[in-house]
């Protein structure tokens, strides 16, 4: 009978600020998170996310690779960032070809939003189970499957 690998989750080669507040099990990993912040369990950061201060990322949310979040933020339960698009028809596994998002101040993500490869501006409201395809560039509040201006802020 064939035995699998096991694999633990770990907390390595992060640079962590004040007073943050890590609930475990999780998987970060090369990556900073900012002053003040909040990690709820089984939420993986990978590598060269930056997480500003006084931000909380609830359960289950999965941040990849080039992401930047400002301070005061919130990433409500289940949300999945993205940072490969597919181009070729499948996974890239060239590190170049993946692209980055960019999450100003002040800005609320609901659960179970994805983000595709995007950049939010400040003060936005994202709704639970919304599907962020393009740039946010007004204050407001965005709901659906694609992402749609709601109500301005």
């Amino acid at each position: 009978m064939n035995q699998p690998i096991l694999l633990s989750s770990q907390i390595r080669d992060v640079s962590f600020g004040r007073d943050v507040k890590v609930v475990q099990p999780v998987n970060l990993y090369d990556c900073t998170i900012g002053d003040d912040c909040f990690i709820g369990p089984f939420v993986e950061i990978q590598s060269n996310v930056v997480v500003g201060e006084r931000t909380r990322i609830q359960s289950h949310s999965f941040i990849c690779d080039g992401v930047t979040i400002g301070e005061d933020c919130f990433i409500g339960h289940g949300v999945m960032f993205v940072n490969d698009v597919f181009s070729s028809g499948g996974p890239s596994g060239d590190r170049n070809a993946w692209k980055m998002t960019t999450i100003g101040n002040r800005v609320s993500i609901g659960s179970n939003v994805t983000l595709l490869p995007v950049s939010i501006c400040d003060g936005v409201v994202i709704g639970a189970g919304a599907v962020v395809t393009k740039d946010v560039k007004e204050k407001g509040i965005y709901a659906g499957n694609p992402a749609k201006l709601i109500r301005s802020l």
